[in-house]
C-alpha cells in the first residue's frame, strides 16, 4: 500500500509538467497571430509612406527577373561586326557594236499662210447695200463726196473706169453745174439696192479704185453715157466750152 501510495505521488508532478509543457505550446502561435494583426493595423495606417519604399525595392528585382542577361560563353569569342562597304554604282552595260539607224532629216516648218485679201486684184469683188448720204464736215463713213469718189464703211473708193468733174476744182459754171449733177446722180445709184464692188488697182492714200456696179453694168459707164463723167485720161475742156 505505501509503493503503491509513493507512485501516485511521483506521478502527480509528471502530470503538471506536462501541463505547462501543453500550455505554453499552445501560446506561441496566439502571439504569432498577434504580432501579425498588430503588424497589419501599422501597414494599414501607414500605407502611403511604405508603398514607395516597397515599390524602390521590388523594381529591380522586376527588372532582374523580367530581363534576363545572356549568358556569355567564354569559349566563344565576340562576333566581330562588319563595316557595310560602299556599294558601287550601278554601271549600264556598254551596248554591243549595232548599226545606228539613219538620222532623221529635219524639215521646215511649213507656216501657214493667211489670206489676205489684196486690193489689187481683179479677182476680189465685194458687194455693198447701205444707206448713203452727201459727206460733211464730220466723219465719212457712207456718203458720196462727187461724181466719181464715195466712201463706204469708212473706206475712200475711187470709180476707176471713169472721170468727173469735182466740185471744189470747177473752171466754169458748166462744169460747175455737171459736178453737181454727177454727184446727185451717184447718190441715187448707190441707194438704188445692193451693188458690187471689183478692185481695179492697188489702194492709195487718194483711193481704193473700183468698177462699181450692176447687174453687170457699170455706174462709171452709165455716167458717161449720161454725159456726166468722161473716160479715164480724156480732155477735160468739154464742160467749159
Amino acid at each position: 500500500m505505501a509503493k503503491t501510495a509513493t507512485r501516485g505521488r511521483r506521478k502527480a508532478p509528471a502530470r503538471g509538467k506536462s501541463k505547462a509543457r501543453s500550455s505554453g505550446g499552445g501560446l506561441l502561435p496566439w502571439a504569432v497571430i498577434g504580432i501579425a494583426a498588430i503588424g497589419g493595423i501599422v501597414a494599414h495606417d501607414h500605407w502611403k509612406s511604405i508603398q514607395p519604399m516597397l515599390a524602390r525595392q521590388s523594381a529591380p528585382i522586376t527588372r532582374e527577373t523580367a530581363e534576363p542577361k545572356p549568358l556569355v560563353r567564354k569559349d566563344v569569342p565576340p562576333k566581330q561586326v562588319a563595316l557595310a562597304a560602299p556599294m558601287p554604282k550601278a554601271v549600264s552595260p556598254v551596248p554591243q557594236s549595232q548599226p545606228l539607224p539613219p538620222a532623221a532629216i529635219p524639215t521646215p516648218m511649213i507656216q501657214p499662210i493667211k489670206a489676205v485679201p489684196s486690193p489689187a486684184s481683179p479677182a476680189v469683188s465685194e458687194t455693198g447695200r447701205v444707206a448713203f448720204g452727201y459727206c460733211g464736215q464730220g466723219a465719212h463713213i457712207n456718203c458720196v463726196g462727187d461724181g466719181g469718189v464715195f466712201w463706204y464703211k469708212g473706206e475712200k473708193i475711187v470709180i476707176a473706169d471713169m472721170a468727173s468733174p469735182v466740185v471744189d476744182q470747177a473752171r466754169c459754171d458748166g462744169e460747175r453745174r455737171v459736178a453737181f449733177a454727177a454727184k446727185s446722180r451717184l447718190l441715187a445709184l448707190l441707194n438704188a439696192g445692193p451693188f458690187t464692188m471689183n478692185a481695179a488697182g492697188k489702194a492709195e492714200p487718194s483711193g481704193a479704185p473700183r468698177v462699181v456696179s450692176r447687174d453687170g453694168r457699170s455706174f462709171g459707164a452709165q455716167l458717161i453715157n449720161e454725159g456726166l463723167a468722161r473716160k479715164p485720161g480724156a480732155a477735160g475742156g468739154a464742160w467749159c466750152a
